[in-house]
């Protein structure tokens, strides 16, 4: 018979803790955000990209002092540019959509 050796498990990273304003980098006010809020009551970010949908969730309800309902989060690619002669690609993101409550809201002017 064989006899199965055990499995040691890794250790896990320590998980780096980010603060409310390390999460949010800035809002992403288009027209298409624009149009969301006003009819999903639905904005839009730009985030760390280590941040998770529960360290999104927990700075948007800290920072604007609203009850968050739902996160969407998305990986954007860089889009290529060129300048004379040089290619080079803008760095990749992380995009936040969150989802608030009926009765919150968020003023961005």
């Amino acid at each position: 018979m064989a006899v199965k050796a055990a499995k040691k498990k890794a250790p896990k990273k320590p998980k780096i803790v980010l603060e409310p304003h390390q999460v949010l980098l800035r809002p992403l006010v288009t027209e298409k955000g624009i149009h969301r809020s006003t009819r999903n009551n639905a904005y839009s970010f730009e985030v760390n990209r280590m941040a998770t949908k529960a360290d999104v969730r927990r700075a948007v309800e800290e920072l604007f002092d609203v009850k968050v309902i739902k996160v969407n989060t998305q990986n954007r690619k860089g889009k290529p540019r060129r300048t004379r002669f040089r290619h080079a690609y803008l760095k990749d993101w992380k995009k936040a959509i969150i989802t608030l409550d009926a009765e919150d809201t968020i003023d961005f002017f």
